[in-house]
């Protein structure tokens, strides 16, 4: 599918599922070539003559880069939130970010929930008379903390397990009737974590919110609670963390991403063996690849047909994903 470089719509840097790759293909003139991540001055090469680009979560879009792409209309990114791309310098630019935030909510919610399941029952709580059991989700009160796509489907399975649920949003009124519609019951963020058993953190991350849970509402979480973090790990205080964890107060935590040189020897987070790292795991499905990559090309395309956007900055949120793996292919 490799075109040239004078003619190109949109550039791939990271894969794709290819039934979507190929329906793209047939609309507009795309290039594919993962390779560009580990060779920056050939990808900014061929981005100075592209209109739309996908890239993974690994490669940054700032200021400076977009500078050298005047044609650039629209950066599309699979899965890892903004993170790398400055969206400051894109919506000055008038350049569309594309995410299909919503496409990794099944999976999401899949792995949370496994992970709240082996933590309470593989870290065995101190029941007296020296006896150690595990704990079962349906006796648990789950607290989520952010109201997204994810938080909504977790809340249907843990409720089906039997546990009661709980939330807080700090961009969300407690009087909203989302809460109601997800069949989580609103509490204050301190209320949360002195009351929960498991608290799961689905906090999409802005840097207002960086540090948010620290010592104050950590140093109060109820005793042997179990964590479970599918945020960047900056929303927390590293060394409230940390302290929390080696007293032995919070029982366990299990992080599905760690920012760089949080475990390295003379960080706060160094040697805690009751902290569980995965290597961003939870949205990593083949299925929660292929709606994604179909949302992705979908709008690209939808974006590249016209003109002059109304609207600069974007982060898209496809209404409705369903169907989309293995469905039949949008005419």
């Amino acid at each position: 599918m490799s075109v040239p470089v004078s003619c190109m719509d949109v550039l791939i840097v990271e894969p794709l599922e290819q039934r979507a790759l190929d329906w793209l293909g047939k609309r507009r003139a795309v290039h594919v070539e993962p390779s560009l991540v580990t060779d920056p001055r050939r990808f900014e090469e061929r981005l100075a003559e592209t209109r739309a680009v996908v890239v993974p979560g690994t490669m940054r879009m700032d200021a400076r880069t977009l500078l050298g792409a005047p044609s650039l209309r629209a950066v599309g990114r699979l899965d890892g939130g903004p993170g790398t791309i400055d969206l400051v310098a894109c919506e000055s630019a008038g350049i569309a970010v594309v995410q299909p935030a919503g496409a990794g909510s099944v999976a999401e919610a899949e792995f949370a929930t496994a992970a709240i399941l082996q933590l309470l029952r593989r870290i065995p709580v101190h029941e007296g008379h020296g006896v150690y059991v595990g704990r079962e989700l349906s006796s648990s009160t789950v607290g989520i903390v952010g109201m997204s796509p994810t938080a909504r489907l977790l809340s249907q399975l843990a409720g089906n397990f039997g546990a009661r649920v709980v939330g807080y949003d700090p961009a969300l009124h407690a009087s909203d009737i989302a809460w109601r519609q997800a069949g989580i019951r609103p509490v204050p963020l301190a209320e949360l974590f002195e009351t929960c058993d498991v608290v799961v953190v689905l906090l999409a991350y802005y840097s207002r919110y960086h540090g948010l849970l620290g010592e104050r509402l950590l140093e109060g979480c109820k005793p042997d609670q179990v964590l479970v973090c599918l945020s960047p790990a900056a929303v927390f205080d590293e060394a409230a963390l940390a302290a929390t964890l080696k007293t032995g107060r919070m029982a366990a935590a299990w992080f599905d991403r760690l920012e760089p040189g949080w475990l390295e020897p003379g960080r706060p987070l160094w040697n805690v063996d009751t902290l569980h790292v995965t290597p961003r795991l939870a949205p990593s499905t083949r299925e929660a690849r292929a709606r994604g990559a179909w949302a992705l090309v979908r709008r690209l395309d939808a974006l590249l047909g016209v003109s002059d956007p109304q609207v600069a900055f974007t982060e898209t949120v496809p209404a409705s994903l369903v169907g989309l793996a293995g469905g039949p292919e949008p005419a």
